[in-house]
């Protein structure tokens, strides 16, 4: 017999603040958090805009302990405390800030070049990152504290699972941890991880958790890439979008079998009743142009909820990152996922306003999607301008729209052609 999966807890943050109500006066007020950063230098790269919170505030251990914060204020939520014996199950790609450093002469090891990156021997710079203008780099600052830190611990957050073994620990939760790194769908695939362990009543109760913030490292590659928005301002589904932006993005969720809530007498918030994966392995950074395996992990997800045309949909939130190529590609998936219903679904990318999360966009997401279904507000694509003929579906362009909706989709794509949907349902 297959086991409900109800959410019971929740903690978010990301550059408009901590918990829920930064949300409904950023993301669902279709207010973009979009401003230059001075966590580094920008000069180099063709944009300096992120949605940073404001300050250095990623100094020191910062993704650490912003996921520690999510965690606890999601436990406390759910009503469980030290001891838990929840999993761990986290999405992130690990804290990129100590091994840049590190390359850049803080570890000690690294020649340091007038130019500020490390000579290589042969007069060359290595930089880690390449740019069209003449590598410039900022001079290195190592983390609060970091200096002092034995070798171990400086370096530690640069490993993905050893964060998740740190915030199991630091929650006090006893039961297994894991750590998803498939970038741009890992929360979301720790989630399903979560839901399909609970479901087979193979486990009772998971956190499951994403973070990333916004640092050099990534910036950088997005920069090489062409891939950040040229004005500073994200446009997805619309004809004149430019690209992405990076944002700062930390979310834990509680999940557990509806059973066990009941046993214990915790509220479920929602509902988890359907979940999907898929991948297309179409191309390293491209998705598929049909989105196919956007559709297929859809279908699943759909599916498992007992709905195969998605006519109980009343809202998606969409991956829209405001791309040439995934904006076009993910409406024709959406369309394919449930073709009778996709025109008269409204279809928004919180994106817009939060920017791109990566590994976090999944459950940062999960709990925006939530928050639409408790609050009745669908939260707007911002910066939609001039319609593109490739993006046909009712994207709530710019203002948020008050909706009794009862279930919504989410759903996530990354490099190399992964896919990820999740169904939530309204108690």
């Amino acid at each position: 017999m297959a086991h409900e999966v109800t959410v019971t807890g929740y903690g978010v943050q990301t550059a408009f603040g901590e918990g829920a109500d930064a949300l409904r006066r950023g993301v669902f007020a279709g207010v973009p958090a979009f401003r230059p950063t001075t966590r580094f230098d920008t000069g180099p790269y063709r944009t300096g805009v992120a949605a940073a919170a404001p300050g250095d505030s990623v100094e020191g251990w910062a993704l650490r302990d912003a996921l520690r914060r999510c965690g606890s204020a999601a436990l406390g939520m759910a009503g469980l405390g030290v001891g838990a014996g929840a999993a761990m199950f986290l999405g992130v790609a690990g804290d990129h800030r100590s091994v840049t450093r590190y390359w850049r002469g803080a570890g000690g090891s690294v020649a340091v070049s007038p130019g500020g990156g490390s000579d290589d021997g042969c007069g060359s710079v290595v930089a880690g990152r390449a740019h069209a203008a003449k590598p410039q780099m900022s001079e290195p600052r190592a983390p609060i504290g970091a200096l002092n830190a034995p070798e171990s611990d400086r370096f530690a957050d640069a490993v993905p699972a050893r964060l998740a073994e740190v915030l199991g620990d630091g929650l006090g939760l006893t039961g297994p941890r894991l750590t998803f790194t498939n970038a741009c769908v890992a929360s979301a695939a720790a989630i399903i991880h979560a839901c399909r362990l609970i479901s087979s009543g193979r486990l009772d109760v998971a956190v499951c958790a994403g973070g990333y913030l916004v640092e050099e490292e990534t910036f950088g590659k997005f920069d090489s890439g062409r891939a950040l928005s040229r004005d500073g301002v994200v446009r997805p589904f619309s004809a004149d979008r430019t690209g992405l932006l990076l944002g700062d993005g930390v979310a834990a969720v509680v999940l557990e079998s509806a059973e066990h809530a009941r046993r214990r007498g915790a509220r479920p918030l929602a509902s988890v009743v359907g979940w999907g994966a898929a991948t297309d392995a179409h191309h390293i950074a491209q998705p598929h142009p049909e989105g196919a395996g956007l559709a297929r992990a859809a279908q699943q997800a759909l599916r498992l909820a007992g709905d195969p045309d998605g006519a109980s949909l009343d809202y998606v939130n969409a991956h829209g990152t405001g791309t040439k190529y995934n904006d076009g590609a993910e409406t024709r998936g959406l369309r394919a996922a449930f073709p009778k219903w996709a025109e008269s679904i409204p279809v928004s990318s919180t994106k817009s306003t939060t920017g791109h999360l990566l590994e976090a966009a999944g459950v940062v997401e999960f709990v925006i999607t939530m928050l639409a279904l408790l609050d009745g507000v669908l939260p707007p694509t911002a910066g939609y301008g001039a319609p593109d003929p490739e993006c046909d579906l009712d994207y709530v362009p710019n203002e948020p729209r008050p909706a009794d909706a009862h279930r919504a989709l989410t759903i996530n794509a990354a490099f190399g052609g992964a896919n990820t949907a999740l169904v939530l349902e309204r108690p």
